[in-house]
């Protein structure tokens, strides 16, 4: 793996990245990033369309919620939906998700190949999505229907902003029509200081929950199959003792880190590493970079599966923890368990890795396609 920050985290622990005519300076060393992730009065999340890094006021028209607000209200909203998110951890949720990988993995090994991007991934998260929020299936079916991402994959990401729009507002008037124990009916009867959620609220909490987390679980998931078929050595490594699989996947979303950073913005004038960010600037933390922060991780470009402790910052860190987190680790640990007992072998037959490509970094996160043959366990 290569670290495209490592030079500038050990001169200066600062890179400045061009955006949108915007000069960000990315945060690249582990203890500066988990310190500005808690200081929300100096890194402000309370700056709607500017949290991702490209902003988002071309493709969407609403206030992301809770992820673009601070405390004490964004501990508020965040009360809203954590319920649903919580559900990854009902015996049902991860039945459910266990089914879901044994059938996926049981049509693979019944085919020559399988593009496991688009015909695995995207639909596993998709359909899991589903269960977290207390849809069905066949809902998810529209879902995948967008792609790996629901603003930048293939078709203009404004057009697919208003795709996604149209089809919230759909949902939200099908949930006052015919209420049910889904997250559209919830946001529907969901209160926020004493009032019920305004139209934009709901639409707020509905973009974020489809538009975040969904790329980031669909490049972890090819990033796993691709590492078993370049280290054929780690199934094996994990057969051997079931119990490496949590470690192994808390070191895959240190590795991987499939989202390379978020924003701040700094309501008044703030120096960052020797670098004064203007009031209403916005400063990057690194989640990539801060992975890779050699003065935490020994030998940090190494996939080590058995890596302890391993304090990684790949779902953020503070308030704004990520929402999805147990989501996405049910998933891996399942996805883990699942190949560690059926699959012998991953091998590659074409891979596209997924490239961001930027004025002051290149970095591979990912695939945009992966083309595999899997072969089975034999008793």
């Amino acid at each position: 793996m290569k670290d495209p920050f490592a030079e500038a985290r050990e001169k200066t622990g600062v890179l400045s990245c061009p955006f949108q005519g915007e000069a960000i300076p990315m945060l690249l060393r582990h203890a500066a990033v988990r310190i500005a992730a808690k200081d929300w009065q100096t890194f402000s999340s309370d700056a709607p369309f500017r949290v991702p890094i490209p902003s988002e006021e071309a493709w969407r028209r609403m206030r992301q919620l809770p992820i673009e607000t601070d405390p004490p209200q964004h501990t508020e909203y965040r009360a809203i939906v954590e319920p649903y998110f919580r559900r990854a951890k009902l015996p049902e949720v991860i039945t459910a998700v266990e089914s879901m990988i044994r059938h996926l993995l049981d049509t693979a090994l019944r085919q020559e190949a399988i593009e496991i991007v688009r015909d695995f991934a995207l639909p596993l998260q998709s359909r899991a999505l589903a269960h977290l929020l207390a849809e069905s299936e066949n809902e998810a079916e529209t879902w995948i229907g967008w792609g790996v991402h629901v603003f930048r994959d293939g078709e203009d990401g404004a057009q697919k902003g208003e795709v996604l729009e149209r089809y919230l507002r759909q949902r939200f008037e099908r949930a006052r029509a015919a209420p049910g124990d889904d997250f559209f009916s919830a946001l529907t009867r969901a209160t926020y200081q004493g009032r019920d959620l305004t139209e934009e609220e709901m639409m707020g909490f509905a973009n974020l929950t489809f538009a975040g987390g969904r790329d980031t679980v669909i490049h972890t998931i090819s990033s796993i199959f691709a590492h078993f078929a370049q280290h054929p050595a780690s199934l094996a490594f994990l057969r051997e003792d079931p119990a490496r699989i949590v470690h192994a996947s808390e070191e895959f979303f240190r590795w991987i880190s499939p989202l390379t950073h978020i924003g701040r913005v700094c309501p008044v004038a703030t120096e960052v590493g020797g670098v004064t960010v203007p009031a209403d600037g916005r400063v990057s933390l690194g989640w990539a970079a801060a992975n890779l922060d050699p003065d935490v991780f020994p030998n940090p470009r190494e996939c080590r599966l058995d890596r302890k402790p391993n304090p990684h910052v790949a779902f953020g860190f503070g308030a704004h923890l990520c929402l999805g987190a147990a989501h996405a680790r049910l998933l891996v640990r399942c996805l883990l368990e699942t190949m560690v007992a059926r699959i012998e072998v991953v091998e590659v037959l074409e891979s596209q890795p997924h490239r961001e490509c930027e004025a002051a970094y290149e970095r591979e996160v990912g695939y945009d396609r992966l083309l595999v043959r899997l072969r089975p366990l034999r008793p």
